[in-house]
């Protein structure tokens, strides 16, 4: 019988290699996969490409996986936010690459990837230094810039109920891009804050479904990144 779980975090990230492209869930500390992300810089990969709202907080998770050098490029929509220095300060020195997107666009080109359509037209960037070298056309007399699908190899994603096929809920706003990037990534890994057996989700409260999802590994205590931040921790 299909069983999608993982004994570990470490095992779950163990083949995600350097130059990866790497989604990971999240808006803010909400939803963000601190295992599997501490995980990953334990690992090591280097010259990834992560695709997140942001670029992380404090000096723990995805600030932290920047902070370790491992990051070549951030695709994101918000590159600061109160409590991120790390990104901005490696940023100005010139030590990581910024892609940066609209939120709604962002979302629009995870969603794009998932259901295969390879790109799209929007008005958003319309005569911003974002439109710059992207292609454009004319709907009834409005310009739009054509945007392309963000993919990825791997997708880290935080859930609150898994079981062993894959099928996932989430609590309120930790849901964000989760469900979208599980969908655009290759290979989904996601860390449960539950691990449930089968049928012990009722069908019509799934929210992602098993074919999205390659594993699941439990994390029944998971850490939040503001409690981190304010308890003044760092990682590794």
């Amino acid at each position: 019988m299909i069983d999608k779980t993982c004994p570990s975090v470490e095992q779950a990230v163990a083949d995600i290699p350097d130059g990866a492209t790497v989604m990971i869930g999240g808006f803010g500390a909400s939803g963000s996969p601190i295992e599997l992300i501490h995980a990953l810089i334990d690992h090591g990969a280097t010259g990834l490409t992560v695709i997140n709202n942001n670029t992380g907080n404090g000096e723990v998770g995805l600030a932290a996986l920047i902070g370790n050098g491992q990051v070549r490029k951030m695709v994101c929509s918000f590159p600061r936010s109160s409590q991120s220095k790390v990104f901005p300060e490696m940023y100005r020195a010139g030590k990581v690459e910024l892609e940066l997107v609209p939120q709604g666009t962002l979302a629009e080109r995870i969603r794009a990837a998932g259901a295969g359509i390879p790109a799209f037209y929007t008005p958003t960037t319309v005569g911003t230094v974002l439109e710059h070298g992207k292609e454009t056309r004319t709907f009834d007399g409005r310009t739009y810039v054509m945007e392309p699908w963000l993919r990825a190899d791997f997708a880290l994603i935080k859930c609150e109920q898994a079981d062993p096929l894959g099928n996932l809920t989430y609590n309120k706003t930790a849901r964000n891009f989760s469900p979208i990037m599980c969908m655009a990534a290759a290979t989904t890994i996601v860390q449960a804050r539950q691990l449930v057996q089968r049928g012990a989700i009722d069908p019509e409260h799934v929210v992602t479904p098993g074919i999205f999802v390659e594993r699941v590994v439990g994390v029944p205590d998971p850490v939040h990144e503001d409690t981190l931040i304010a308890a003044g921790r760092s990682y590794p």
